[in-house]
């Protein structure tokens, strides 16, 4: 949010306020800042879940795992 956005965002708040309206919902001063806040703590919680399957998936690369295909098992080894 750049410096122009916060006082637009400041002066209508203090509008709906001056009104008694609300501050938050569909139209309040502070739905797009609250829009973009929880849309950045989303993504972060998203890289932060990708990192982690990633790592997971690194550190199981070697291992054996059983391939069930209806009623028979296989060994199978993943690739380095």
């Amino acid at each position: 949010m750049e410096q122009q956005d916060i006082d637009k965002l400041q002066k209508k708040a203090l509008e709906q306020i001056k009104w008694g309206e609300f501050l938050f919902g569909k139209d309040g001063a502070f739905a797009p800042m609250l829009k973009s806040f929880i849309e950045a703590a989303l993504q972060a919680e998203m890289d932060a879940h990708l990192n982690s399957v990633k790592s997971h998936l690194k550190s199981i690369h070697s291992t054996n795992y059983i391939s069930a295909n209806r009623n028979s098992f296989e060994m199978i080894q993943l690739p380095h």
